[in-house]
């Protein structure tokens, strides 16, 4: 399961309906509702992997480069 809250409807009737489904246990909350369960475990699979494979790829300059374009862009704003 992602770290993200799964969408609630804006209109406050369709909300709390969904609320009171959630809580007697009529709705489920599956933020994978309409997607693929292999393509889910697929892409969790290499999010899982990517970053660390990266790092490993990049050498110390790269990573040093990456880290600095990293900090002038959060110090521009």
């Amino acid at each position: 399961m992602s770290g993200k809250a799964p969408k609630r409807p804006r209109d406050l009737n369709q909300r709390a309906k969904r609320i009171a489904d959630i809580a007697t246990g009529d709705h489920e909350d599956d933020p994978y509702e309409g997607k693929s369960p292999f393509a889910v475990e697929l892409g969790r699979m290499g999010g899982l992997k990517g970053g660390k494979a990266r790092a490993n790829a990049l050498t110390p300059e790269q990573r040093k480069e990456i880290a600095a374009k990293a900090a002038r862009a959060r110090w521009k704003k």
